[in-house]
């Protein structure tokens, strides 16, 4: 008898030829976060299975919820930050990062780790790359597999604790996400890289010092890798103008900022409707071995 993590009931369940989007090189990578053993996809495409028989369902939308978390940014924050994103003011970062995939590791299969609702995973996917993408928000993952790529695949799992097998991806990418160093090295073979991006000083000032009286300059990540060697640091500087008080706190809800403003502060954002701002972040390429 199969050991059942459910996600959802198959009653009128509509096939969606699974094999589409979980290509070899995706299935390859994959481990069962009880056992550690690998998958295949079942006959009637609704599961997957590992070689100790654990299953876990895949949802309507075309994820799997591996670790069965209700953590996370909630279904109202993903939308909000999905509408922001598809305003493309954030693209020049997802360039960015293909950039340094096709330079450092252009065959790749690439784990997105902290995938939100998947904008830079889509974009990772569309450029060619075979794509994993996790986060610990179902609401997030479901998002994401609703506008899948034909290369990419989304699951339910905390970055800490990664349903991937060891030495199993050739690049990884942290956007804005925590940095779990040690499950990170694990999963990356030798030769392969991580890049992580957070950022610079003077990201998102021009926003800041129209909520603060005495706005601060960005410091850099307090959790970047210290055992992967550092190849690559790259500065990426440019300005946006948002021209909507929703879209001003749209942005202003996906920073640390939003958490650590007082009334005065909110009432300030409240009360503006366009402001230009930098965008200013560091790339970091790290590589394992």
């Amino acid at each position: 008898m199969l050991e059942k993590n459910s996600e959802i009931s198959y009653n009128d369940y509509n096939i969606f030829h699974m094999e589409k989007i979980l290509n070899k090189d995706i299935l390859s990578a994959l481990a069962c976060p009880v056992c550690g053993g690998g998958f295949s996809l079942s006959d009637n495409e609704k599961s997957l299975i590992c070689e100790n028989r654990h299953c876990y369902d895949i949802a309507k939308s075309g994820y799997v919820n591996f670790c069965g978390s209700h953590g996370g940014d909630s279904k109202e924050a993903i939308a909000a930050r999905r509408k922001f994103l598809s305003l493309g003011y954030y693209r020049p970062i997802a360039d960015a990062v293909v950039s340094l995939l096709k330079k450092y590791s252009p065959s790749a299969t690439v784990a997105d780790l902290g995938c939100g609702e998947g904008y830079y995973s889509d974009i990772i996917a569309k450029s060619g790359f075979a794509t994993l993408g996790f986060d610990l928000s179902r609401h997030g993952v479901e998002a994401a597999a609703k506008r899948r790529d034909a290369n990419a695949f989304y699951s339910v799992a905390s970055v800490f604790e990664l349903p991937l097998k060891s030495a199993s991806v050739g690049a990884l990418t942290n956007i804005f996400a925590p940095c779990a160093e040690a499950e990170y090295a694990r999963v990356l073979n030798d030769g392969g890289i991580l890049i992580v991006v957070g950022a610079a000083e003077d990201h998102l000032f021009g926003l800041k010092s129209k909520i603060y009286d005495t706005p601060s300059k960005n410091t850099n990540r307090a959790d970047l890798p210290t055992s992967l060697p550092l190849i690559d640091t790259v500065r990426l500087t440019y300005e946006i103008e948002l021209e909507t008080n929703e879209e001003i706190k749209t942005l202003f809800s996906m920073t640390p900022y939003f958490y650590r403003t007082d009334a005065v502060g909110f009432a300030r954002l409240n009360s503006l409707d366009r402001v230009k701002t930098e965008v200013d972040v560091l790339l970091h390429v790290y590589r394992k071995g």
